[in-house]
């Protein structure tokens, strides 16, 4: 894990050392371990590392072929790095460190961009610059782990692994209104824009090329849809179990400590299960909460105990509240994920001794475990004997149904019957609920987001699970779960690593019918038979359970002082998205309430980000005016000297 920005085309060498060690500057906290620059006529690479692997300054990044024409700065992990560094030794290439980052640079010397990237097993984002031919590929992982950001100018591309370094760098200053408009509806800005105009993110499993001809993107993996198997379900159990093994031995090679998070869930006890079976020495954790109805210490306790393995907790008192300074320090752009503060608060318990981070993410994502997973394949097979004119005449007459208690989730599942897709997009309560309130500004009173364009369509509804899989992918796993994440973890130097993100195993897994998934009706059926036989019927048994942050609560209670004031002298109102008075009068509504909305949340964190932002703006330009003061009297000083 590190951090990782460059720029190539025309610009002044000076210039260009100078924006790449601005960059790199806010990306320390993903790479506390060392920073290197590399500058070359055209370009420049630089570099934050966290080392992971051969921790001489051996694996020191930017990494150069021997003749110094191929640089590369990267950022992850090559889980099969050792077999292809075989395969290449065997084809006459030496190596001087024991890292992947040399395998990639030999690799690509050897099968070029796209062959290099089709042999690699990892999460990964990558900025390689290939003097001789003039040409910067920027590579992102297959499932979108590991975040990459670019902006092109006149004949000229600039990439970091956040927008908050490509800002630093003077590249991007003004605010996306649309993705403001996204941020609203979801509480994260999505992967088609960041929420600086002009810069894009690289989209996962996608290679982008550059030269001083133009820009060409090309997709190098897409997952399988689900299609019919003739596997039995016994048999899907016994490959999820074997490839989930070799997906957890993958991920136990480091030169640094290895831990593991463990709750009382399926999937994080399954990845202790494997630790076990693979007889690895590695420490699990679990951050309790005494007192507290969401503590997950006992549950994690009993199946520590049972796996036999070393197990510390790290008890989080009353008092050890999260605060918003770190949400907003930790992510880049704005970021509402209350489970966020959750995560912060694990990785800043579990760095104090392990550096690399196994989790259970994913698992639920694939293998479907998520109640609306449920919903929408019933909502499917619904839609696959519903008449034509059945699904019209309830589109036609569904503004008059009642919606209230259980005849609410009937007329929403019958909107999806109908309607698909589209049907499932609009029933989110993001935007609206703003405009209903009266709280945006003159910039977005008007404003529509995308995905409530989404056309509701009957043949989506026969299909609307593997639509919505794809749709969500593309979304709030990425955008939000990944994020999550990688924020969380990289804010206290923690590489984190999920088994349940293998490529092999999520290949196997997304191609599995959704009746063997969703066997006799339960979300995530193979894992939880899994469990049940390697564990047991308890942990298998176990809800869907997360890190409980009850912002909501907050808001209308402890921090509802704070909140009130920070909104009071908003920002956001000066630049026009929202009207204060409204939105303090929310605010007064939801107190007498006890909840907030989490729509009032995602206010309160859109404009401590701000705040944030532009407290780190104007550090910055006192920062570069001393240094050019300072800069100053140098010269007068060698001047009077000679």
């Amino acid at each position: 894990m590190c951090g990782i920005a460059g720029v190539a085309g025309e610009l002044d060498h000076a210039d260009m050392t100078d924006a790449v060690s601005k960059m790199i500057s806010t990306l320390a906290r993903r790479g506390p371990d060392g920073e290197g620059i590399e500058v070359w006529n055209c370009a420049a690479l630089g570099h934050k590392r966290l080392a992971i692997f051969d921790l001489s300054e051996a694996g020191r990044q930017p990494m150069l072929s021997p003749d110094g024409s191929i640089g590369i700065v990267f950022n992850g992990a090559i889980y099969n790095f050792q077999d292809l560094r075989l395969e290449l030794e065997r084809l006459g290439y030496e190596f001087l460190s024991r890292t992947d980052t040399e395998v990639l640079i030999h690799g690509y010397r050897e099968w070029g961009i796209y062959g290099l990237v089709t042999r690699v097993r990892g999460m990964f984002a990558i900025g390689l610059w290939d003097d001789s031919a003039r040409k910067l590929f920027l590579v992102r992982d297959r499932l979108g782990v590991k975040p990459l950001v670019f902006t092109l100018r006149s004949k000229q591309i600039v990439f970091a692994s956040t927008v908050r370094a490509l800002r630093a760098g003077g590249f991007v200053d003004e605010l996306d209104d649309q993705a403001v408009v996204d941020y609203l509806e979801f509480g994260f800005v999505t992967e088609a824009r960041t929420i600086y105009r002009g810069a894009s993110r690289v989209p996962a499993a996608s290679i982008i090329e550059w030269s001083g001809e133009g820009i060409k993107t090309t997709v190098y993996w897409r997952p399988p849809k689900a299609c019919p198997s003739a596997l039995s379900f016994e048999d899907a159990v016994a490959e999820t179990e074997r490839l989930f093994l070799k997906a957890v031995e993958r991920r136990l090679f480091a030169d640094v400590p290895v831990g593991s998070l463990l709750s009382g869930g399926v999937d994080s006890s399954l990845v202790c299960w494997a630790l076990s079976e693979l007889g690895a020495d590695i420490t699990a954790y679990t951050v309790g909460t005494p007192l507290d109805p969401s503590d997950e210490t006992p549950a994690a306790r009993a199946t520590a105990t049972q796996l036999g393995i070393r197990h510390k907790i790290f008890d989080l008192s009353a008092d050890d509240n999260p605060d918003i300074t770190d949400l907003v320090s930790a992510f880049p752009e704005p970021f509402a994920c209350a489970s966020a503060l959750g995560m912060l608060r694990v990785s800043r318990a579990v760095a104090q001794e392990a550096t690399v981070l196994l989790t259970g993410d994913g698992g639920d994502d694939v293998f479907l475990g998520y109640p609306e997973h449920r919903h929408l394949w019933l909502a499917e097979k619904l839609a696959r004997t519903l008449p034509t004119a059945a699904a019209d005449l309830w589109v036609r007459s569904r503004e008059s149904f009642p919606r209230f208690g259980q005849l609410r989730r009937m007329a929403s599942f019958l909107d999806y019957a109908s309607g698909g897709l589209g049907a499932v997009t609009n029933a989110h309560d993001g935007l609206p609920l703003h405009k209903n309130q009266g709280v945006l500004g003159e910039r977005l009173v008007t404003s529509i987001v995308d995905q409530r364009r989404i056309e509701w369509s009957q043949n989506s509804a026969r299909q609307v699970l593997s639509d919505y899989l794809d749709y969500d992918r593309h979304t709030r796993f990425v955008s939000e779960f990944l994020t999550k994440v990688d924020g969380a973890t990289m804010h206290y130097s923690l590489e984190a690593r999920s088994p349940f993100l293998d490529q092999d195993l999520w290949e196997f897994a997304a191609s599995l019918p959704f009746e063997m998934r969703l066997r006799q009706g339960r979300s995530k059926a193979v894992l939880r038979e899994l469990a049940r036989r390697r564990i047991g019927k308890s942990v298998a048994r176990a809800p869907k359970r997360g890190f409980t942050i009850p912002v909501q609560r907050w808001m209308a209670g402890k921090w509802q002082a704070k909140v009130a004031e920070t909104l009071r002298d908003s920002i956001l109102e000066k630049e026009g998205w929202i009207q204060a008075g409204p939105t303090l009068k929310w605010l007064e509504e939801s107190t007498r309430a006890g909840r907030a909305p989490k729509q009032l949340w995602y206010l309160f964190v859109l404009e401590s980000w701000l705040r944030n932002e532009f407290a780190r703006a104007k550090a910055a330009r006192l920062k570069n005016w001393k240094r050019g003061v300072n800069e100053a009297r140098i010269s007068s000083l060698m001047e009077a000297e000679f």
